[in-house]
Order: structure tokens, then C-alpha cells, then sequence
């Protein structure tokens, strides 16, 4: 098999990423956007090894679960992964990604629960965020490629609701008429790189971040976004930087209260602009209070990663007391804020700081506390883990978006994966912490893409 050579391929199985998987004179070929049972005509892209990777030029044989994806530019936007598949497959998918992940990277065997729907297949996201950038002498606003930083130009994302539309055209307005030019990554020039907006129950955060800390007509925009939006907060943040990370630490506010006030399970809750916030309200909702129900009345919890408080919130209302360990200035203050607003100063502590420099001192005030892991996707520090084995709680919830750092972390709770000396995790069949898993529960937070929230219970074993 060779670099440019069109192949007539059956797809059998299903990849992490959701792309297609074939088999070819022994070599493993991923095939974007191909379906299990479908079958025709590829071209090889890249051959490594064993490994090729091609590019699906024409069906002959459809699968019965293929269906036309909404978005436009679904092929080309790196967005979304499985557009072109039926909702209940895609949930089907999600269940066994996460049923593999822990066998392969975690030598865990759990039988892992159908993964629970979205209320919504389409238009769930409360967050929208988007690259501004340069293609030749074009403005470029949508989003990147799967892989890459190269923009896909989008008028609007299925995935979101009508107000992305809207606010997208307003932003192409805006720089045409002002003269504004987007993000160049290999030159540094261009004022505008990314606009971010945050929606909560019907109010928005728009957060327009800049190279420069004056944009020419920035009245007429907010001008345009008030014919969007009933309701909203208006930033500009700074970010100069030659940086993959999106928002930069100034912020200036020019419009609005810059934080807005929500409810949800009962507790009263704030979040800003840098707060964060799961993207799939419904789901969110849902996943939080199977978390809750995991714990005990009068229970002590310990709620790791804890942004603007709500989850703590939630298990100190239920249990009569819970920390909050985030390291994030402006969520830890909205935490506070929070547990005021709730009439929850006697049970809920507020702590800003990292989790692996934090939760020693906690768990060794509180025996037997519950501990609650909700970590951004590259998973739980290695260290804090340490910690958690060596304070043996009765109980570790975790709460994850990336079936591989979870499977990981699974490992090291469980003590099927061992560290060497060298930091190095491999697979151990005499190891054992004293952690039995006893519940592995998917979340669909995340429809037509390859991601999927999912929701553990580990409890130490009882002598």
C-alpha cells in the first residue's frame, strides 16, 4: 500500500475519533467520515507501518445509519465528528469508547452503563467560541480544521442556537465597516483573534479579545449586539501573546454587570467571563445530581477542581459540609459569592489554590471524606491522586471528559496501572489500593462529536 493509491474498502469498526476503521494486506487504514458496513473508493493519504490513513472519495455502499449532516461545512470544520450519523448509534459509539478505553489504556474490565441522551441533539451549546484570523487578504471567522490551525470560514453552527447566527454577521460587519483585520499567527499582526460568548438562562457574556487595547468603532458593535442580545455583559480582553491559550489576564469591562446570576438544582449561582461552565445545560443538570446522590447525608465533601461553586454548593446542601479547591481567582470569588447567596457559610469552604498542593491538608483534617474529581480534559494531577490513596476516603466521584486521562486515573485509583520509577504508568495484575469501582455512567454533554462526559464511583473496600 502506497501514498496515493485508491482502494476499494469496507469499513468494519468504528475509531476512537469517530472515524472509520479498515483493513487492507495488513495494514489498518482510518478513513474519516466512513462508516461501519460501508463500503468504496479511497485514496491513501499517509502510510506508516502497519497504519495508513486515507480520504473517503466515493460511497458504493451506504450504511442504513448514515444520515445528511445540518452544518455546511461539516467536512471541513473540525468541530464536529459524527454529523453524518443517527443520534442512537452515536450514543452507541460513546458507550463502547469509553468500555474500550478503560480495558486498553486502564486494564480495567467495568461494565459501563448506555450512554444517557441529550434533550437536545442540535442547538445545545451555551458557549460559542471562534478564531478571527487572516486567509491571503480575507478576514476569516468560523472554525479550526480538524488537526490544524487553519480557520474554516462559518456563518453559523448548528450546534448552537440562533443567536451564534446573528452574532457571527454582526462580527463580519463590524471589521468590514471599521477597517478591522483578524489574527495572522505567523506575523503577530491583526487586532482581532477571538470572540467568546457565554449565555446563562437568556443573558450573555461577549468577550472580544484583541492585540491592541483600543478598537477603532467598538460603539458600533456593541450598537450591532444590542439588536442580538436582550441582556448582556460587553468585554474586551488583551492578549498579545504568541499563545495557543485564548484569553489573555486583562480584562476591561465596557458594558453591562460583567457577571450574572443563574439557578439551577436549587442553588443560586454566578459566573463571569473566565467561569466555567458546562456547555450542555440539561445534561449538566442531570449529571450533577447523580453526582449528589453518590454521597451520604453528613458526609464531608471535597470537591475537586471546583469552579464556580455549584457542584459544591449542591453536595454541601445535601451533606452538611463541602470544600471547593479551584485554582481560579474569579470562579473562587464567584464561589464565595455563592455560598452567601445560598445561606451556605457554615458548610461550604471556598479554597483557591491547586488540588495537589491543597487536598493533603484537607483530607487529613477530614477522615473519611467523599472526594469529587472533575478535572479539565488532561485529567487529575498525578499527585493529587498520590494523595487520595494515601488518605484512603470511602469514596472518590469522578467526573470526566476524556475517556483516556479517565481510564488513566482509574488506573492509579484502582492500582491496575503502576508508576514506575522513571514516572512511567504500566499495567499491574498483583497491585491493588483498596478501590473497587462501582459505577461508570456516560453523558451525551456533547452531541455529533466524538467527546462524551462520563460519570465514576470508586469506594474504599471494607476490610
Amino acid at each position: 500500500m502506497e501514498k496515493n493509491d485508491v482502494l476499494t474498502l469496507s469499513c468494519d469498526a468504528v475509531g476512537t475519533n469517530g472515524e472509520g476503521i479498515a483493513h487492507a494486506d495488513g495494514t489498518t487504514v482510518f478513513i474519516p467520515y466512513m462508516l461501519p458496513g460501508e463500503k468504496g473508493s479511497v485514496r491513501i493519504l499517509k502510510t506508516k507501518g502497519t497504519v495508513a490513513y486515507g480520504k473517503l472519495l466515493e460511497l458504493t455502499i451506504p450504511a442504513e445509519e448514515r444520515v445528511r449532516p445540518r452544518c455546511a461545512v461539516f467536512y471541513r470544520c473540525g468541530g464536529c465528528q459524527l454529523q453524518h450519523l443517527r443520534y442512537r448509534p452515536q450514543l452507541k459509539f460513546k458507550t463502547e469508547l469509553v468500555q474500550e478505553s478503560l480495558k486498553k489504556i486502564g486494564g480495567i474490565t467495568f461494565p459501563v452503563s448506555p450512554c444517557e441522551r441529550s434533550e437536545k441533539e442540535y442547538g445545545y451549546r451555551n458557549k460559542l467560541q471562534l478564531p478571527i484570523g487572516r486567509a491571503g487578504e480575507e478576514n476569516v471567522v468560523g472554525f479550526y480544521a480538524e488537526r490544524s490551525h487553519r480557520i474554516v470560514p462559518t456563518q453559523e453552527c448548528p450546534l448552537h442556537p440562533d443567536w451564534a447566527k446573528a452574532l457571527i454577521a454582526a462580527l463580519v460587519g463590524f471589521m468590514e465597516k471599521c477597517g478591522l483585520d483578524g489574527y495572522d499567527e505567523q506575523t503577530g499582526k491583526g487586532q482581532l483573534r477571538h470572540i467568546v460568548v457565554r449565555e446563562l438562562k437568556g443573558k450573555f457574556i461577549v468577550t472580544l479579545v484583541t492585540t491592541v487595547r483600543e478598537i477603532k468603532g467598538i460603539d458600533y458593535f456593541l450598537y450591532l449586539l444590542d439588536g442580538i442580545f436582550p441582556e448582556y455583559s460587553f468585554y474586551l480582553n488583551f492578549n498579545d501573546a504568541a499563545t495557543n491559550v485564548v484569553l489573555g489576564d486583562e480584562f476591561v469591562l465596557l458594558k453591562g454587570k460583567g457577571f450574572y446570576e443563574c439557578t439551577d438544582s436549587g442553588i443560586t449561582f454566578e459566573a463571569g467571563a473566565n467561569t466555567f461552565v458546562q456547555v450542555n445545560e440539561n445534561v449538566r443538570g442531570r449529571l450533577y445530581e447523580r453526582a449528589v446522590s453518590l454521597a451520604e447525608e453528613g458526609d464531608t465533601v471535597v470537591d475537586c477542581y471546583s469552579g464556580g461553586g455549584l457542584l459544591t454548593a449542591m453536595f454541601a446542601k445535601k451533606c452538611g459540609k463541602a470544600y471547593g479547591i479551584e485554582v481560579v481567582p474569579e470562579a473562587n470569588a464567584c464561589a464565595d459569592r455563592l455560598k452567601e447567596r445560598n445561606g451556605l457559610e457554615d458548610c461550604m469552604v471556598n479554597i483557591c489554590g491547586r488540588v495537589e498542593e491543597e487536598l493533603a491538608g484537607i483530607l487529613a483534617a477530614e477522615k473519611d471524606a467523599t472526594v469529587v474529581f472533575d478535572p479539565p480534559r488532561a485529567g487529575v494531577d498525578r499527585a493529587a491522586l498520590r494523595v487520595a490513596i494515601a488518605a484512603k476516603p470511602k469514596r472518590i466521584v469522578m467526573i470526566s471528559c476524556n475517556p483516556a486521562t479517565l481510564a488513566r486515573d482509574l488506573g492509579i485509583l484502582t492500582g491496575s496501572l503502576t508508576e514506575t520509577e522513571t514516572g512511567e504508568l504500566i499495567k499491574s495484575e498483583n497491585g491493588g489500593t483498596g478501590y473497587e469501582i462501582t459505577l461508570i455512567q456516560p453523558y451525551d454533554m456533547f452531541p455529533q462529536t466524538k467527546h462524551v462526559e462520563t460519570l465514576a464511583c470508586l469506594v474504599r473496600a471494607e476490610k
